[in-house]
């Protein structure tokens, strides 16, 4: 099955093997060419004068338990992916067009030590003085960043936010939450869980989305391969989230245990409603009293010896019971698949593509605290569900097992999955990779999340 790229099946994966590590020649560029081109793209998939984006992951700056400049490498796209990905790209547009490179991270990342420990000031120098026809830029999409202590945000700083401004979209009865018992209790990225239930509520349901990738004429996704704790694995689809232009509208789980129809903790144990009740009330007190919130520190301090660490103890949806934030997901990829960024539907297939950054990988508490995986592998795909099937047979997981992948193939409306999971193919320089999903041979056994241990697992790893 085609979808955008003339004679490219949507289903075909590239997964090219080589060093894992970063270094300073031309390994990591001739390996994301090599793999890019297995995909065999028609010669007009990038045109001269073309819009393309290209959208990194870089939801924060460090490993989150260890700040500092040389924590990064496995939390976020490395930038010798990125730049690579940035020349294949200007190499196919004789000299005209431009190419942006943009996110809006996780709020409380620092975009300005994202720009310092990945030296992207410099990279963005390089390519600007080799392609000097081609106007390559770099944006923060937030419209605000957060200062957090210890979890609890402190301080707001206004942003500029997408120059292009917003694109406002209603999915309403097209929507994933369509029938979702978790009305009135879901809970997005800040306190004012009120915000985020006004944007998903009955019939409605609604997503406000940065203009510049949503009018790019090539959406090229350049993700980090990792776990996650509340889908199991971030790769292409999921990467999506950081186009928003408010995260507060996205659900990432619903309040309460699953006897009351919540997935934020996976049982009812009485340290799990003492949790909910006094976390709920001071969130909501905040809310409120903004001033206030360093106030907050030292009472979270207090609750974390109560309750128990997040890197050790299941809560906020973070485990395999979540049955919110994979809805959110496939939602985001409906808007970028389905809609312009005037909000119209599509007049023609969007070119999209996506390479993914698997040189160093994070496995564990992904996406934020994972711990160092050297795989040494780059994939591509023009649709990010056979990526993102393939990218988690690679890591040692069952797609079927994950939600987000398990529904992708089960969408009834704006369904933008055109294949089946048995059409999916794998082209690679490994023998053992080549073939059809359930053909892969050899995978890389990665540690999911605590909150995911034994539940996803494929049966039968083998290792690479």
């Amino acid at each position: 099955m085609l979808h955008g790229q003339d004679n490219v099946p949507a289903s075909l994966v590239a997964a090219f093997g080589g060093e894992d590590k970063y270094d300073t020649d031309r390994s990591v560029c001739d390996l994301v060419a090599q793999t890019i081109e297995a995909l065999a793209l028609p010669d007009a998939f990038i045109q001269p004068g073309d819009r393309v984006v290209l959208k990194p992951n870089w939801i924060k700056q460090h490993d989150e338990r260890f700040p500092g400049p040389d924590q990064w490498e496995h939390v976020v796209t490395h930038p010798s992916v990125i730049e690579a990905v940035a020349r294949w790209a200007a190499s196919k547009m004789d000299g005209a067009g431009s190419i942006t490179l943009c996110d809006a991270p996780q709020t409380d990342s620092s975009f300005a030590k994202i720009r310092e420990y990945c030296n992207l000031d410099a990279m963005l120098a390089r390519l600007r003085a080799d392609f000097p026809g081609v106007a390559i830029s770099m944006l923060d999409l937030r419209a605000e960043e957060w200062l957090a202590v210890d979890g609890v945000t402190v301080s707001t700083t206004k942003l500029p936010g997408d120059p292009l401004g917003n694109t406002h979209l209603r999915l309403d009865g097209s929507s994933e939450f369509v029938g979702h018992h978790g009305e009135g209790r879901l809970y997005g990225a800040a306190y004012d869980v009120a915000e985020t239930n006004a944007r998903h509520n009955g019939d409605r349901h609604e997503y406000l989305l940065c203009r510049t990738p949503m009018d790019a004429d090539v959406f090229i996704n350049v993700p980090k391969l990792k776990t996650h704790k509340k889908v199991g694995v971030t790769c292409a689809l999921k990467n999506l989230v950081g186009i928003n232009a408010n995260k507060n509208w996205l659900p990432h789980h619903t309040e309460g245990t699953p006897d009351q129809g919540g997935d934020q903790f996976p049982a009812p144990t009485t340290k799990a409603r003492l949790e909910h009740a006094w976390m709920g009330a001071a969130k909501r007190w905040l809310k409120n009293h903004h001033r206030a919130s360093r106030l907050f520190v030292p009472l979270k301090k207090a609750g974390r010896l109560v309750f128990g660490d997040t890197q050790k103890v299941i809560r906020s949806g973070n485990w395999h019971g979540n049955d919110t934030c994979w809805r959110m997901v496939l939602d985001l990829n409906k808007c970028l698949f389905s809609f312009d960024g005037s909000g119209r539907p599509r007049q023609k297939p969007l070119r999209y593509l996506a390479v993914v950054d698997g040189i160093i990988a994070g496995e564990g508490n992904g996406p934020m605290s994972p711990d160092p995986k050297p795989c040494g592998v780059i994939l591509a795909s023009t649709h990010p569900v056979a990526l993102d099937c393939v990218a988690a047979t690679l890591m040692g997981f069952d797609w079927r097992k994950l939600r987000l992948l398990k529904n992708s193939f089960q969408i009834h409306e704006l369904n933008f999955v055109p294949f089946r999971a048995d059409e999916i193919r794998v082209i690679s320089n490994r023998p053992a990779w080549n073939g059809g999903l359930n053909q892969i041979e050899q995978t890389f056994n990665f540690r999911p999340h605590f909150g995911w241990v034994g539940a996803i697992e494929n049966e039968r790893r083998h290792h690479s």
